[in-house]
């Protein structure tokens, strides 16, 4: 029987195991800090080269490319094993980052985010996985905890670079600063992760074609989200479920699995975990516009708004820390009451944003719906996510962890092209500034606070149902 010590904080940041958890918190540092960083100087970047009509395209792209990288990533592992495939993940992404920095059109900063989120997808798989691998299972929640908070860490650093830059008119320069971020994580993976490969003993086919038509799905939704006329974003949208029904139809009978076995049987407890992850994460998809609101409705330059973006993060990052260690009971408590609370706080956001605060302090009410919507979804996050590493079937584990970012993005992919759309016909760009700004805020909470309520709904018919034992 484990000691109390060993299930530990201390078990896990001390030694050979504090380095590697240094190690594998750093790439999804890397990743999050780079979020951070393109949201806050995203209006300026847009203000500079044009493509408004095309700003949520910047993380669709990003994202969907990032769906690909995750479900690539045991591939990657298992071929070349876990540093070498850290080194891949690590090129692809500073190169996708030195083209965002040298654009000079809104086609050539698409292209480059769509390579940096390929390489934001390797990188993001394999911390997860690699929390399987590198540690015992009874450190694996604190692990994810830790892996988890290096978002919140990224909301100082990532706003940070972001507003400064911004503000002086260098946004550019914000790119080139990753660079030195890059080589440092590089040189301590280097180091601290081993070079083995997976031992999953299962061969992993790459299921490419249904990658490609999840992609086209959510291509589906952005160019529809251009057109005003409802009758072309419903199309768009029934094209792109369509397209998803039949991917995991095709998933649930072929050996190249995008998610595991189980996972397609209605009710089931695979399939209940992975709808909680994908209707949290739409919660997730109003970040990229909270910026651009603060900044048109209520005048707060790059760097308040990209703190204020932030704080959503960090209140994830609480909730989880929170949460982490706490009995089974309180456990199942944080994972039902949770997402209720994320929806509050997307529906607080709907009636706050629109409202002139004037220049006084009043504007800092906003923190309060901002951390509900993320301390909801981090005190069940890190536990929703164990769950699915201890229902994978035997012989799948891999796959397992990796579709939890497979659904995650794909989530956020449908999920921002979606938002784009009820922004756009909400007058984001027709009539767009301040007045189109209010009416498209208060439609983009309000609908997307749907997500994280219907996971209450979920949560109670599905988990309380299922259980997993060790």
């Amino acid at each position: 029987m484990m000691s109390i010590e060993q299930n530990s904080w201390a078990a896990l940041l001390r030694g050979r195991n504090g380095l590697r958890s240094v190690a594998l918190a750093g790439g999804v540092a890397l990743h999050a800090i780079n979020v951070y960083l393109v949201t806050t100087i995203l209006p300026s970047v847009v203000a500079d080269i044009g493509g408004l009509s095309y700003y949520a395209w910047n993380m669709t792209l990003f994202v969907m490319a990032s769906i690909i990288g995750s479900a690539l990533s045991p591939k990657l592992l298992q071929s070349v094993g876990l540093r070498h495939a850290f080194v891949v993940a690590m090129a692809v992404f500073m190169v996708g980052t030195i083209a965002c920095a040298l654009a000079f059109s809104m086609p050539a900063m698409l292209m480059g985010r769509t390579v940096q989120g390929l390489g934001g997808g390797f990188l993001l798989g394999l911390c997860y996985s690699a929390v399987r691998l590198v540690f015992p299972e009874v450190l694996w929640p604190r692990a994810m905890v830790l892996v988890s908070s290096m978002w919140g860490v990224s909301t100082l650093i990532g706003p940070t670079i972001g507003g400064i830059f911004a503000e002086s008119g260098h946004w550019r320069l914000a790119f080139w600063s990753v660079i030195p971020v890059i080589a440092l994580l590089l040189f301590l993976v280097c180091t601290q992760i081993e070079a083995g490969k997976s031992q999953d003993s299962q061969k992993i086919k790459v299921p490419m074609g249904k990658l490609l038509v999840l992609a086209v799905s959510v291509l589906c939704v952005s160019w529809a989200s251009l057109s005003v006329n409802w009758v072309v974003n419903a199309g768009g949208l029934l094209l792109a479920v369509i397209l998803s029904v039949l991917t995991g139809r095709a998933d649930r009978h072929s050996d190249a699995n995008l998610l595991p076995r189980g996972t397609y049987q209605w009710g089931g407890l695979l399939a209940v975990l992975y709808g909680c992850i994908a209707l949290l994460s739409l919660a997730i998809t109003v970040e990229v516009f909270i910026p651009y609101f603060l900044q048109t409705i209520h005048h707060q330059s790059p760097l308040i708004a990209g703190y204020f973006m932030a704080s959503l993060s960090f209140g994830w990052t609480a909730g989880s820390f929170v949460s982490a260690g706490r009995s089974d009971t309180t456990t199942q408590r944080y994972v039902q009451f949770g997402p209720l609370v994320s929806g509050c706080g997307l529906l607080g956001l709907a009636v706050m944003m629109p409202l002139s605060f004037g220049t006084g302090s009043s504007i800092y009410f906003l923190l309060i719906p901002l951390m509900a919507v993320g301390g909801g979804i981090g005190v069940c996050w890190p536990h929703v996510l164990t769950r699915v590493y201890q229902a994978a079937p035997k012989g799948q584990e891999n796959i397992a962890s990796s579709a939890i970012i497979t659904v995650q993005l794909y989530a956020l992919a449908l999920g921002g092209a979606f938002a784009g759309m009820l922004t756009n016909l909400a007058g984001f760009v027709e009539p767009g500034g301040f007045e189109g700004a209010r009416q498209a805020s208060v439609v983009l909470f309000s609908v997307l606070s749907i997500g994280p309520l219907l996971t209450v709904w979920l949560i109670y018919k599905g988990l309380a149902k299922n259980s997993v034992s060790r």
